[in-house]
């Protein structure tokens, strides 16, 4: 992490950079500039906060764009699971059965599918862990597995480190057979869907998991206060425009 002073010394660098190119002009206004700022480092501070503002500012007006331009991807795919496919309200969630912040939220994300008929909850796979990661998210995406999807959602991220034997025992523990859920995963629009998932984050800059959308708002990581003020934003809304 830089230090403050490493931060004002790179401004500084910057600014006086930029001033440099005016020397062959005004060789003294590079100097004044210098003393300046040597006398007054606030003044760098100062700018530093507002610069991270502003790009702040214009990533959120940015991803806001981006979540209105892949609205129908994220809500409207029919091979995705959903819970709750009847609600007014749309949540979607980017994660991975062996992501700890995944397994943090998973009961609050239980909690909202069971209390909250009115919000659809959107399931999007999206392993990035490694080879159970991958095989879980292939056998969710089965009939079999959708026919499950909250149940195995849940017995899934309670595990403290899914590995094959537990997503076999929890298979079998829901009626499912392992071993037809396993060959059913390996289907290739099983891979397509997968693959159409990446983009998708990639398209969003989703770098990790979870990552929750509520309208064109997105939430990264297990930031539950947000989340759950973000869907009682989106009641009131209906209810204000109803």
């Amino acid at each position: 992490m830089k230090t403050p002073f490493r931060v004002a010394a790179v401004a500084l660098c910057a600014l006086l950079a930029l001033t440099g190119c005016q020397k062959s002009a005004d060789a003294a206004f590079g100097e004044k500039v210098r003393g300046y700022l040597l006398a007054h480092p606030e003044v760098i501070e100062e700018a530093i906060v507002a610069l991270n503002a502003k790009k702040q500012a214009d990533a959120a007006n940015l991803a806001k764009a981006s979540l209105t331009t892949q609205k129908k991807a994220l809500e409207a795919d029919p091979r995705d699971f959903v819970a709750n496919p009847g609600g007014q309200i749309t949540v979607v969630e980017f994660f991975d059965y062996r992501c700890g912040y995944c397994k943090l939220s998973a009961p609050e994300v239980v909690k909202i599918i069971q209390q909250n008929p009115d919000v659809r909850f959107v399931f999007k796979e999206f392993p990035i862990f490694g080879a159970e990661s991958d095989l879980a998210a292939k056998i969710a995406l089965t009939s079999a597995g959708k026919a499950k999807g909250v149940q195995l959602y849940q017995a899934w991220m309670a595990e403290k480190a899914l590995d094959d034997a537990a997503i076999d025992r929890h298979l079998a523990a829901l009626g499912i057979d392992p071993t037809a859920a396993k060959a059913a995963g390996e289907s290739p629009a099983i891979a397509k869907q997968l693959a159409d998932t990446r983009d998708l984050a990639k398209a969003l800059n989703i770098e990790g998991t979870p990552a929750f959308i509520v309208g064109d708002r997105m939430i990264p990581g297990a930031d539950l206060p947000a989340l759950r003020a973000a869907i009682t934003e989106a009641k009131a809304a209906i209810r204000r425009a109803g």
